[in-house]
């Protein structure tokens, strides 16, 4: 259970077809509890190669062929470059909920560790290690795939010091 009695079974489909935004190269679902204020995403809104959803309860979206970031997976690499992006927006504690409204098989990927830049700190849960900002997430699975997209970073404040981490390991 989650907020007010809101149940995250996904027992009713949220799209009938999915493939009329299947040109987009990144689709990204936010959990319905995260902030867009404190989003790292939320510049990005707007932008023709970015498609967000925002999962509710209930809501399904169909994976299957898209690559989903994980941990435990295998690493993104530029063999995975075709596949539709699916990034989920959500806090680690939120992840699970997230998930569940996801249907179908997806190919899981992982990315290497590399410092984030963002001050994260919770009085609930830890990040894993490894763990990115959500814009950091997508400028470097980007990066990963051959495509070096600054212009992802432009309004997030911490950009320096993460393209600072990522050439520091060696990306």
């Amino acid at each position: 259970m989650v907020g007010v009695g809101l149940e995250w079974g996904c027992g009713v489909v949220g799209f009938g077809s999915m493939y009329w935004f299947m040109d987009a190269a990144t689709i990204i679902i936010r959990h319905v509890k995260e902030r867009r204020s404190k989003c790292s995403l939320t510049p990005l809104e707007g932008r023709a190669d970015l498609v967000f959803h925002r999962a509710r309860p209930g809501w399904e979206f169909v994976v299957s062929g898209f690559t989903v970031l994980g941990l435990d997976a295998p690493v993104l690499s530029k063999a995975d470059v075709g596949r539709p992006f699916l990034l989920l927006d959500s806090t680690w504690r939120r992840l699970p909920e997230l998930e569940r409204c996801l249907v179908g098989v997806p190919v899981r990927r992982s990315l290497p560790t590399v410092q984030t830049a963002y001050p994260r700190v919770s009085k609930v849960a830890q990040d894993p290690l490894g763990g990115l900002a959500s814009v950091e997430a997508l400028f470097f699975a980007r990066l990963l795939l051959g495509d070096r997209d600054e212009s992802l970073l432009a309004d997030y404040y911490w950009r320096d010091i993460f393209l600072e981490n990522l050439a520091d390991a060696g990306f």
